[in-house]
């Protein structure tokens, strides 16, 4: 993978000094939000990582070479062809890589180049999962899988709330990843705090998360870790709310015949017009408050 990677040297100083990093994805500018707010969010994040202490390096693939810290003007590539840029994931990375093609990464993607890069600590919004329905057709995100054997902590709002929360946990506890609650007894559901899924562990500082994933890697765990940290109450969307917006998209999605890697982009943006706009300004914030997080925890191992 080294061979392959084009690392800024921004990022590849701070690594090689033990310095904190973050890893942030791509998939989330080209396909999680509209241009322009896609660049503008991905800019704040990563000023938002940097604000707490860590250094941010956004990943995506360009011309074939898989880029860890993307400058601006790259983002701003990735943000203006959105759509267009193919969705990766780990069965993507050959073909994209050797077409010399774009590629906007997801959780899955992100976490092989990061890991390739020696970033441990990585944000997003949410993680994919099951699919509601998938104790049927098998629609299980590879984000699971690339959790169970990718060495790399993903700090997020849980997962998307358009999945199966409850079958999402089960999958994670069978493959031995373990989910963490960041002050919070309870899986946060994306948009809001609450899932009614509780959870085993919990624990309250970034100090405490360094040190359990210390410990998980040294003892040879291989594996990542879920780093639940719920969206602030402020921003919080009702349960209610949410839970019809995208019970009615999940309707539409069905009727429309949409299925496969079209789906999470189809309900996301179906969802953001149900709520008038709501749904994507809680979006903006749980990625922001994951992003100081991840960058908390960054510092804390890189003391350790």
């Amino acid at each position: 993978m080294q061979s392959y990677l084009q690392i800024s040297k921004r990022v590849k100083d701070a690594v090689e000094e033990s310095r904190p990093v973050v890893a942030l994805e791509s998939t989330i500018i080209s396909h999680g939000m509209p241009y322009p707010r896609n660049v503008e969010t991905a800019l704040r994040v990563e000023r938002e990582v940097e604000r707490n202490g860590a250094v941010a390096a956004t990943i995506a693939i360009l011309d074939g070479r898989p880029v860890v810290g993307l400058s601006t003007e790259q983002i701003e590539r990735i943000g203006k062809a959105g759509s267009a840029v193919r969705k990766i994931s780990r069965r993507d990375l050959p073909l994209v890589v050797s077409e010399g093609a774009d590629g906007a990464t997801t959780v899955a993607a992100t976490m092989i180049i990061a890991a390739g890069a020696g970033i441990r600590i990585f944000a997003t919004g949410g993680i994919g999962g099951v699919h509601r329905g998938g104790e049927r057709s098998f629609d299980i995100s590879a984000d699971l899988e690339e959790l169970a054997r990718t060495d790399v902590a993903v700090v997020c709002a849980g997962a998307k709330s358009i999945l199966d929360l409850g079958l999402t946990l089960e999958y994670l506890e069978t493959r031995g990843v373990p989910v963490i609650g960041f002050r919070t007894d309870e899986l946060p559901a994306f948009y809001t705090r609450h899932s009614g899924f509780k959870l085993e562990y919990r624990q309250e500082t970034p100090e405490e998360i360094a040190k359990m994933l210390k410990t998980k890697w040294e003892m040879g765990l291989h594996g990542g870790v879920v780093i639940a940290n719920p969206i602030s109450e402020e921003h919080s969307m009702a349960r209610d709310v949410i839970d019809r917006a995208i019970e009615a998209a999940l309707g539409d999605a069905e009727a429309a015949g949409i299925s496969g890697k079209a789906i999470t982009p189809y309900l996301l943006a179906r969802i953001e017009e149900l709520t008038k706009g709501e749904s994507l300004a809680s979006n903006i914030e749980l990625v922001l408050g994951n992003g100081a997080l991840a960058a908390e925890i960054a510092a804390a191992l890189a003391r350790m």
